[in-house]
């Protein structure tokens, strides 16, 4: 098997680019496009072979440098065939450059060439240089290509270390073999991008690169080549290699000291297996592609042989060892760039160390052990060397050499080491630091000591879950959690999340939040409900840990519950007081809901970035301050409807007399024109605004419609005074639909007069500015033309189904419940999520003659999640089995239609 950077061979030990492999024929075929057809033919025919050689088993190892040499073969016999005598004795070089210099050529690979001249020696007509290049394009190959001479080439090198790389690991092909002596030689002299000046650029581009993939690996659908622990990993470390030292392959930084052979094997294992995942997908996506999209998840599982089993899919098993691989590929290169930092970088600095223990010290801002040998002798400093870091934020990051140790001496954290005492210690000392946590954790996890000191973190290591919803693979999700906790504490970001930052203030022991954090999702793929599974090895954890039983029995709560408040807000009514006295009984106390409202908002930031938004904090929030008031007033005082509804009023009365109206005015016209109900559903801000605008307007004025910004940035705000009518909800949310509105929250109330009090709240789909008064006036005139239209709800319209959504296939399911108290029913309906979903929904249900009193819309990725609560046309809930059976049809005729579309 061949590294980059090596020219390849032929397995018989020849050069392939020297051997006859595209046959006599096109040996003998004539110039133009008889010999262009035959070398198509030739190069067809082997890609077919090679194909075929990598579904019965041989490894892209063999076959991209294989690939690499024989279009070497074919681009040389072009290249003679179009120059003839002066093809080797004109005073131009033809280099293959890019992944084509290194040797290395996918099925889909691009193929990049510099045609290098030397104006001083006979000059090839610029027509045959035309009618070569034209020729490479006739191959069906794809050609990216340039024309230098060697000062241009120097020049372009020595303002952009791209080109220099470029010039570094290019290979000739065919024409004067004496040109890239004399360019490599003018580059080797170390005037153009010394090594010091080479390996800033090249760290900087790295860092570039990984920031657009939010420093992760664990990008659901990664880039084989460019995101962190790809490809690019490796070439990276080749490049500088080849800078520094001269390498031509990875195997000589272990002759130079700096890889240890079982590194060096490591590393080319997972190159490998990265060739062979990155060859597998161009077959598959049937041109270069280097995205592992979901579009080709499934079938590069099926290529590998993962199957599915009763606990993880087939497509989750192999991106597991997918992103396992590319965590191990980031290790080796973070520790290798620490390396060559400090060999080129610092090599010139005074190197005497300031000793901070017995066991550790700090050489050029740099942790490392005072010995070889501080491991082995005191294992306990695998979880010291972390808290120092913490402790001394001076400190720039760990030597090389010990972050080698550290891997090394990995074993040692067993069984023994966590029942040590001080391993212990050490550990909630990491988690109780003001400061450096979030860095803790990671650099542990990085260097593999956070999955072996907790055994069942390191099982989620990579763990993918096949869906839009979870954006990150588990570990990486859990630790995003840690962050964001910490985030809420740390003062400098108190603006991100002011509510959530004074209520961390409160937390009297963040440690625990912490772990909760890192145990939340830690039972997920094991089969079973992995909140309770979680919530023992929570338990089990703190109770080791000296936590005290009180503390542990909390933490195991807060896994176990996790996902409770969040599920309370998005898919209840949460106007209803039993719903309230319900969320508070679960708490129980303001330490336990303090603690869950803080992990939830974590934990939804954490999940997926679109999926945090303003309306979420804002619900979130407001389910918080209603279960705080209920446990104020006391578990055994549940609220009363009748005093809520007080409430509500006299705070509503207030904002109004501040505005002028009389108080008996305003009771007058809520008696003769609003039921109870509305004052369960709204807040006094929302009722004094609606108010308002109803004793303002006149009879034309009707339908009234409002909508404006909510002051907490929770959406827009839409309410609607209008006559009342079975379709007016299909043909409302139609009509928001088309405005490019998505609706998380509709609340529909019927009056004794026959008149509807409609309010959504609603973000737009693809904000383009902040919302302002021409936006407000287009949305109201929408709604009002809505709400007078005597016509039947409009036909939902299909809209392009977005690429992500197509490669997932969610089943219908409709499920009814019974809300007596309430005299309505609940529809859940879960199905996959498309464009114009809601407004299908409100067309299936006014073919039934259905309202929809309330509605909690809640997308999870490419699954919708929504509830309906819901009566007949006589505002009584559903009863009969032919209006259950109509809601199921209806729903299911439309939503199943809709997924037609896609």
């Amino acid at each position: 098997m061949a590294e980059p950077g090596a020219r390849p061979k032929h397995p018989d030990g020849g050069d392939l680019a020297d051997q006859n492999l595209v046959g006599d024929a096109t040996t003998a075929a004539p110039l133009g496009n008889e010999l262009v057809g035959a070398l198509r033919d030739a190069l067809k025919k082997f890609d077919e072979g090679l194909i075929s050689r990598f579904r019965a088993g041989t490894s892209a190892a063999i076959l991209a440098p294989e690939r690499a040499c024989y279009v070497d073969a074919i681009i040389s016999k072009l290249w003679k065939g179009t120059l003839g005598k002066q093809a080797n004795s004109c005073g131009c070089s033809l280099l293959a450059v890019g992944g084509y210099g290194r040797g290395e050529l996918h099925p889909g690979s691009d193929i990049d060439v510099l045609l290098l001249h030397d104006p001083s020696r006979a000059e090839i007509p610029d027509a045959l240089i035309e009618q070569f290049i034209a020729g490479l394009w006739d191959l069906g190959l794809e050609i990216g290509h340039s024309v230098r001479t060697i000062d241009e080439s120097l020049q372009a090198a020595a303002a952009d270390q791209l080109i220099a790389t470029t010039l570094l690991e290019s290979r000739w092909i065919a024409g004067n073999n004496e040109l890239l002596n004399i360019a490599r030689a003018e580059l080797d002299s170390q005037k153009i991008w010394p090594s010091e000046r080479f390996f800033a650029a090249k760290l900087d581009e790295q860092e570039e690169r990984y920031s657009k993939f939010h420093d992760t690996a664990y990008n659901l659908e990664p880039n084989i080549k460019s995101s962190p622990g790809g490809l690019r990993d490796i070439q990276m470390i080749g490049w500088v290699a080849k800078r520094h030292f001269g390498s031509e392959k990875l195997h000589d930084l272990v002759e130079v000291g700096f890889l240890t052979e079982a590194e060096y094997q490591t590393l080319y294992a997972a190159q490998c297996y990265l060739w062979d995942v990155r060859f597998a997908l161009h077959m598959i996506a049937g041109r270069r592609e280097d995205r592992l999209l979901f579009d080709h998840q499934i079938a590069l599982a099926k290529f590998f042989g993962y199957s599915d089993d009763d606990c993880n899919l087939a497509v989750e098993k192999f991106m597991q060892r997918y992103f396992r691989t590319a965590m191990k590929v980031a290790r080796l290169n973070e520790m290798l760039l620490q390396h060559f930092q400090e060999e080129i970088i610092y090599r010139h600095q005074n190197p005497h160390p300031q000793r901070i223990n017995s066991r550790f010290q700090s050489r050029l801002g740099f942790l490392e052990v005072t010995d070889p040998k501080v491991f082995s002798r005191y294992p306990f400093a695998l979880l010291e060397v972390f808290l120092i870091l913490e402790q001394r934020p001076d400190l720039k990051g760990v030597r090389a050499s010990t972050i080698r140790l550290i891997r090394q001496h990995r074993t040692l954290i067993d069984d023994k080491f966590r029942r040590d005492l001080r391993c212990r210690s050490l550990f909630l000392e990491i988690m109780r630091q003001p400061q450096g946590i979030t860095h803790a954790l990671r650099r542990m996890h990085r260097y593999g000591v956070l999955g072996r000191y907790i055994p069942e973190f390191s099982r989620i290591a990579g763990r993918m879950q096949y869906d839009l919803f979870h954006a990150y693979t588990v570990d990486s999700h859990a630790l995003f959690v840690v962050r964001n906790l910490r985030r809420m504490a740390i003062p400098k970001h108190r603006n991100e999340l002011p509510h959530a930052h004074e209520v961390m203030l409160q937390v009297p022991k963040p440690e625990l939040l912490y772990i909760a954090g890192l145990f939340h999702d830690i039972a997920k793929g094991r089969g079973g409900d992995h909140s309770e599974l979680g919530a023992k090895d929570a338990y089990n954890f703190c109770i080791k840990h000296g936590i005290g039983a009180y503390d542990a029995r909390l933490v195991a709560w807060l896994v176990q519950h996790h996902l409770t408040l969040s599920t309370t807000a998005q898919r209840r009514d949460i106007s209803d007081p039993a719903v309230i006295i319900e969320m508070a009984h679960t708490v129980g106390d303001q330490t336990h809901l303090d603690c869950l409202y803080l992990l939830t908002i974590a934990d939804i930031r954490a999940t997926n970035p679109a999926l945090w938004n303003t309306w979420r904090a804002a619900l979130l929030q407001e389910l918080y301050t209603l279960t705080r008031k209920a446990i104020r007033r006391g578990l055994s005082n549940p609220i009363d409807k009748r005093e809520l509804i007080r409430d509500a009023q006299r705070d509503a009365r207030r904002i109004l007399r501040h505005r002028g109206f009389l108080p008996g005015h305003v009771r007058a016209f809520w008696r003769d024109h609003l039921p109870e109900e509305y004052f369960l559903r709204h807040n006094a801000d929302e009722i004094a605004w609606h108010t308002e605008a109803m004793l303002n307007a006149g009879e034309d004025d009707i339908p009234l419609v409002l909508a404006e910004q909510k002051e907490t940035g929770g959406g827009i705000c839409i309410f609607i005074y209008a006559l009342d009518s079975t379709d007016l909800f299909a043909r409302c949310t139609s009509a928001l639909d088309k405005l490019g509105l998505d609706i998380y929250e509709a609340r529909v109330i019927t009056t004794e007069y026959g008149y509807t009090l409609d309010s959504y709240l609603v973000l737009e789909r693809n904000p383009s500015g902040p919302f302002d008064r021409r936006r407000g006036e287009e949305i109201c005139q929408a709604m009002r033309a809505a709400a007078l239209s005597n016509a039947a709800p409009p036909a939902p319209s299909s809209r392009k189904v977005p690429r992500q959504l197509k490669h997932f296939h969610t089943q219908t399911q409709i499920n009814f419940n019974d809300d007596s108290a309430n005299q309505r029913t609940i529809v859940e309906l879960t199905t996959a999520d498309r464009p114009g979903l809601l407004a299908r929904v409100g067309v299936a249900f006014s073919s039934c003659g259905v309202r929809v009193k309330n509605a909690k819309i809640a997308t999870m990725g490419e699954r919708a999640e929504d509830i309906f609560f819901i009566t007949d046309s006589q505002g009584e809930p559903l009863r009969s089995a032919e209006q259950f059976s109509c809601v199921r049809s209806k729903l299911g005729q439309y939503v199943d239609e809709e997924q037609g579309h896609s």
